[in-house]
C-alpha cells in the first residue's frame, strides 16, 4: 500500500458526518462509531433550537455512545447579542469543543446578523471556550455573493476561525484549483473538503443547481454509467470525486486535513460506503473502531 492511499484511508477514517436534527436522528445515530464527530445543521424554518436541543440529548448518552459534536450556528438565526451570549452558554455547558458557522439559508435574517463575520466578530467580543470555529467557503462561488466578495469575507473572517469547510462538489480539479487559489491569497486555515454521501442522483443534481454549484454537476453527469445508476434507482457514491482528490492530499501547500460528510440524514448507507471506501483504501483493514480524531 503506498503513503497516498493510506493517507487517504486514515482522512476517510477520521471524516466526520453532517447530519439534520429530526425526531428520528437520535436512535439513527447508532450506526456512527462511538467518538465519531458529528456535525448538526440547524433549518431556517425550524431555527436553532432542534439544534441545540440534539446537542444536549447526545450529551446525555451514557459515555459507550458518546459522540463529538460540532453543531451549526447560522448567523442569520440567531437574534441579537443577547441571544449570541444564551447560545454560547448553552454550547459551553454541554461542552462543545467546536462550532461551524455558516450565513443560513434563511430569506430573512431573524435579528442583526446578515453574514456570519458579523456574528464572529461577536464572539470574539463576547469571549468563549470553544477552541474551534468553522466557516463555509464556495469553490464554485456562491449565487447571490460575488467571487471578489466571497475572496474578500474569508480574509476577515480567518482571524476568527480555525478551519474552513468547502460547499458541495463534483469537479477535484475545480476545488483543487480554488484551494491553490485562496492559498496564493493567504487563506491559510485548514480546509476540509465537504463531500457529498450516499444519495439519489437525481435529488443530489436538484439540491446542486439550487446552492450555485452547477458547474460541478457537468462534471457528475459525465460520470460513467450515470444513466444507468438514474435508471435503476443506484444512489450516488463519491469514488470518483476521492480518486481525483487523492494525488493532493499530501500537498502540505493545500492543506486538507480531512472530510465533511454530507449524509443527507442517509446516515446508514452513507456510514457503511465509508468503512467500505476506507478498507478499499487500506488494503482490506476497516478503519479502527477507537476514538477518532484524537
Amino acid at each position: 500500500m503506498n503513503d497516498t492511499r493510506k493517507l487517504m484511508a486514515g482522512m476517510l477514517g477520521q471524516a466526520y458526518m453532517e447530519v439534520i436534527p429530526t425526531r428520528t436522528i437520535l436512535d439513527r445515530l447508532i450506526h456512527v462509531p462511538r467518538h465519531s464527530y458529528i456535525a448538526i445543521t440547524c433549518s431556517p424554518v425550524q431555527g436553532l433550537e432542534p439544534t441545540l436541543k440534539l446537542v444536549e440529548s447526545l450529551r446525555a448518552l451514557p459515555e459507550e455512545r458518546r459522540l463529538k459534536l460540532i453543531p451549526h450556528i447560522a448567523a442569520r438565526m440567531v437574534r441579537d447579542k443577547g441571544h449570541l451570549r444564551e447560545i454560547l452558554a448553552r454550547l459551553e455547558s454541554s461542552r462543545v469543543e467546536s462550532i461551524f458557522v455558516p450565513g443560513g439559508d434563511a430569506e430573512q435574517p431573524a435579528g442583526d446578523y446578515d453574514c456570519s463575520l458579523d456574528l464572529l466578530r461577536d464572539m470574539a467580543d463576547i469571549g468563549h471556550s470553544i477552541e474551534d470555529v468553522g466557516i463555509a467557503s464556495h469553490p464554485e462561488g456562491h449565487p447571490l455573493v460575488l467571487d471578489n466578495q466571497l475572496l474578500r469575507l474569508l480574509k476577515e473572517k480567518q482571524p476568527l476561525a480555525t478551519y474552513l469547510v468547502t460547499q458541495m462538489c463534483f469537479d477535484p480539479q475545480a476545488l483543487i484549483r480554488w484551494l491553490q487559489m485562496i492559498r496564493r491569497e493567504g487563506i491559510s486555515i485548514p480546509a476540509w473538503i465537504g463531500l457529498p454521501g450516499v444519495a439519489d442522483i437525481s435529488k443530489l443534481i436538484s439540491l446542486s443547481l439550487r446552492i450555485g454549484v452547477g458547474q460541478s454537476v457537468k462534471v457528475l453527469k459525465r460520470q460513467k454509467g450515470l444513466i444507468r445508476k438514474l435508471v435503476s434507482h443506484k444512489p450516488y457514491q463519491p469514488d470518483d470525486l476521492l480518486a481525483g482528490l487523492e494525488p493532493h492530499l499530501a500537498d502540505p501547500g493545500i492543506n486538507i486535513p480531512g472530510f465533511h460528510l454530507f449524509s443527507f440524514n442517509n446516515i446508514e448507507s452513507t456510514e457503511r460506503w465509508r468503512v467500505d471506501a476506507c478498507r478499499n483504501f487500506n488494503g482490506g483493514l476497516s478503519p479502527r473502531e477507537e476514538p477518532r480524531g484524537q
